[in-house]
């Protein structure tokens, strides 16, 4: 059955460029509907940059490649202008399947900071918001909350990933990202909030669990994988939560101190 995905473009956008994140092992073709009701597609996937037009929108499609360290395809699509804008209203993105293992895919767009007002998906979800470096096999991911009231901040990335096909629980665990009191530039104090504030703490509480187990010898091969196991083992519950993990806030509020092992 094929998907149509809507997308509102803004006047006066000079450009535009989406992601299609997608499984290697599915098979799909690309289909664009312009806001004129023209139909270019269903685009088969061949090697190198396929180029069309539209109106006052030249389209290049490229479909990538799974990557050394990923199973996941990603496909590119931008949308330039032949003068100084593509075309503006509501462009329909239509993805025809032709061979479906997992069924699962993602279509991202840059930052609202670089688009013009008005620009975006119209039926957006919030899940799987997750992004570079969080998504990373290997990293512990850390989610927000506020350390005063407990409760999940509403800004904070959610999960869960699409990775080999299946579904991977993400973040890891959560910690408080909302008013932290920090050092300002040029001297003082200031409150700031966002995940880059709760991940210095998941960061010290990890260096502290090393510091145990390799510097003072508890623990020589207390690396990587080691220290995320023990940091979700030590998560504590946070309020309106019943179900760990969650694509919320993982395993749980960071807590050190139950994360040594006895």
């Amino acid at each position: 059955m094929e998907a149509v995905i809507e997308l509102a473009v803004q006047n006066n956008q000079p450009s535009l460029n989406i992601q299609i994140w997608k499984e290697y092992t599915d098979i799909v073709e690309i289909s664009l509907i312009s806001p004129s009701g023209v139909r270019v597609g269903p685009i088969q996937e061949i090697l190198g940059p396929q180029r069309f037009s539209l109106g006052q929108t030249e389209i290049l499609l490229y479909y990538g490649e799974p990557s050394p360290y990923s199973t996941a395809q990603e496909i590119y699509l931008d949308m330039l202008p032949v003068d100084s804008y593509i075309n503006q209203g509501v462009w329909k993105i239509v993805l025809t399947p032709r061979k479906i293992v997992s069924g699962l895919y993602e279509l991202w767009l840059p930052s609202e900071g670089v688009l013009n007002r008005g620009t975006g998906f119209l039926y957006p979800t919030d899940t799987t918001t997750l992004t570079i470096p969080s998504t990373a096999g290997r990293v512990i991911t850390v989610g927000a909350y506020n350390g005063l009231t407990f409760s999940y901040a509403d800004f904070s990335g959610r999960g869960p990933l699409r990775r080999g096909g299946g579904i991977v629980i993400k973040p890891d665990i959560a910690a408080p990202g909302v008013d932290v009191t920090t050092v300002a530039a040029g001297g003082g104090y200031t409150q700031v909030s966002g995940t880059s504030f709760a991940t210095p703490f998941a960061t010290g509480s990890a260096a502290l669990l090393m510091e145990w187990g390799i510097v003072r010898g508890n623990d020589p091969y207390l690396y990587g994988e080691k220290v995320k196991a023990y940091l979700r083992r030590g998560a504590r519950p946070l309020p309106g939560f019943d179900v760990y993990p969650n694509p919320q806030v993982g395993y749980g509020a960071l807590c050190v101190g139950e994360s040594f092992p006895v």
